[in-house]
């Protein structure tokens, strides 16, 4: 049972203002921060510790590895745009949320055309469609919560 000073004290505590925008930034860089640590796990699941090389070709183009700085330039750069355009929809609209949501949903979708038309084993067409997957599901939850909604000023 909580005494009145211990009451006192949990209820002093501190929590972030949601709503904040120094909470939505950080917020926002720890997910971008999510999607490139979980996306890097997964490359070295599948790569180094598994063996299997993540090789692709491309109809005419020549054979390409994805090591560890293809797999962090490929999740961080998309995960530094998505959080970029959401900034830009968050100054312009009162639907950023909603808009940002949907475009990241559909080049989510998108993304895996490219997986599915690339010559490589199914071992890695897996592992890449579960690259996808995870920055989308580091990103996503994160940006949806921390976007700013139609209901707050601008």
């Amino acid at each position: 049972m909580m005494g009145i000073k211990e009451h006192d004290m949990a209820s002093s505590v501190s929590v972030p203002d949601v709503g904040s925008g120094r909470w939505r930034r950080r917020a926002q860089g720890v997910g971008v921060g999510a999607a490139v640590a979980a996306s890097i796990a997964v490359w070295s699941i599948a790569d180094p510790l598994l063996g299997e090389d993540l090789v692709v070709q491309q109809p005419g183009k020549d054979p390409m590895d994805l090591g560890f700085g293809a797999i962090l330039t490929f999740s961080l750069l998309p995960s530094l745009a998505g959080w970029g355009l959401l900034a830009v929809l968050e100054r312009l609209t009162s639907r950023a949320r909603a808009i940002w949501t949907t475009v990241a949903v559909a080049l989510l979708v998108l993304s895996f055309a490219p997986v599915l038309s690339v010559e490589a084993t199914g071992a890695t067409k897996l592992t890449l469609a579960l690259l996808h997957l995870v920055v989308g599901a580091a990103l996503i939850p994160v940006f949806w919560r921390s976007a700013r909604t139609a209901r707050e000023p601008r």
